[in-house]
Formats: C-alpha cells, structure tokens, sequence
C-alpha cells in the first residue's frame, strides 16, 4: 500500500514494507519521491527522515530537470544512435529477409522488410543493444568476482524505466538495463560492481560507499559522466 505525505510543493510516496532500513530514491524524469520503510515505522517518523533529507532530494530533483533528453526517435535514414558512447548514423535497408542490425565503420545499418514500420524497427533496435550487453556482461562479472570475494548466480538484461540496474540479493541475480549499452563501456562496468557489492551489503549506507571506493576509486567520476549523458525519451511509467 502506498500513502503520501507532502513536504511543501514535495509529494512523497512511502511504501512500508517487510524490510530493515529506509531507502529513498528520486526517480526520472520528474523527480517522484519515493520513500520504502520498514513495516512497524511510524509515519511522523518517516516524515522527520524525509524532512532531514530535503536538501539532498532538492539536488537530485534539480539534476533530472537539467539533464539533455534524447529527441524521440523515428528509426528512418542519418538518425544519431549511441553504441558504447559511439555516435553513429543510422541506416535503414529494406529487404525481403529477416531484420537485423549491423556496425558499419561509422553507420547503423538496420535491416527490416519493406513497409516496417516506427514500432518494428524500434523493437528490431532494442533487441540489437539487449545482445549486445548481453555479451559484454559475462567477462565483467567473472572479472569481478574474484576481487570482490562474490558469486553472481544469474543477469538479466531489460529496458528499465527509472533504474541503471537492480540486485536481488537472496537469489544472488543482478539485474541490467539495456540502456547502458549505449553508453562508454566504463559506465556499465560501474553498475555491475555497484549491483555485486549489494551482495555484500544491500543499502547504500557507510559500509557500502567505503566498499565503492575500495574496490572502484573513480565510481564517482562514472557516475557523474553516466548522470551527464543524454537520457533516453520514454513514455514514463510508475
């Protein structure tokens, strides 16, 4: 169940559920406050967290509305696309067999039956950068995990709306999101170690920052670079 408590022109939604710690998030592209506590907490005092976090959610707030938004786009002949950070041109090649999607020196060229359309093209794409992480993804992990003493049962690589990655650390699985294989090889690196360290330590408290900067010193500089990158135009959902 999701109540609301509002913070001058701030509405806050908290989520109270089986858990041991407070987590709050701000989430693109409007800047939604979303609070999770545990169960048996009081909402006066979920509102004196909300309330001591104020500043800090005001900064996250205002990064979003500052950050560039990528154009909506319509997957049609010298349309920018991003592989690896990589600005390259698409092109789009009509032809009787099955849709497909290929590098070319500086060009994306994207195969699809004549007549496709916006949606199948658009699907065709996304399937190309799910691959693509998809390959990448293995080689970090198994780099990783020796160094960080973990096991990662199981990846999963999805378009999410609001979320670079997400960890289940019961079943030991990480979760990715397509997104990333559009950006610098460095910014997907970072949020796999950033999901493998929540196996070590689930909120984003003390022990987890110091566990960030011991492991990957320069997290914060990707982060800042990921954070800085146009965003993807999504029709947003909550």
């Amino acid at each position: 169940m999701v109540s609301q408590i509002k913070l001058g022109d701030i509405a806050v939604d908290v989520v109270l559920k089986d858990i041991k710690n407070v987590h709050l998030s701000v989430h693109p592209p409007t800047g939604r406050v979303r609070i999770s506590a545990p169960s048996r907490m009081k909402m006066d005092r979920v509102r004196v967290f909300a309330i001591s976090k104020l500043t800090w959610i005001h900064q996250q707030q205002k990064k979003l509305r500052e950050q560039e938004r990528e154009a909506p786009r319509e997957y049609v002949d010298r349309e920018s696309h991003y592989v690896w950070g990589r600005r390259l041109l698409l092109k789009v090649v009509e032809e009787n067999a099955a849709p497909s999607v290929r590098l070319q020196h500086a060009r994306l060229l994207l195969q699809v039956r004549p007549d496709s359309d916006c949606s199948t093209r658009e699907a065709v794409v996304a399937a190309f950068y799910r691959d693509l992480l998809k390959a990448m993804v293995p080689s970090l992990i198994e780099a990783w995990e020796p160094r960080l003493k973990v096991r990662v049962a199981g990846f999963f690589a999805r378009h999410m709306k609001t979320k670079w990655g997400s960890c289940n650390a019961a079943a030991r699985t990480i979760r990715l999101n397509t997104e990333l294989a559009k950006k610098p090889r460095e910014c997907l690196e970072y949020i796999i170690v950033h999901e493998m360290v929540h196996l070590l330590e689930p909120t984003h408290n003390a022990r987890f920052l110091g566990l960030m900067d011991r492991f990957l010193p320069t997290w914060r500089n990707t982060r800042e670079l990921l954070n800085r990158l146009p965003a993807r135009h999504d029709r947003w959902s909550y």
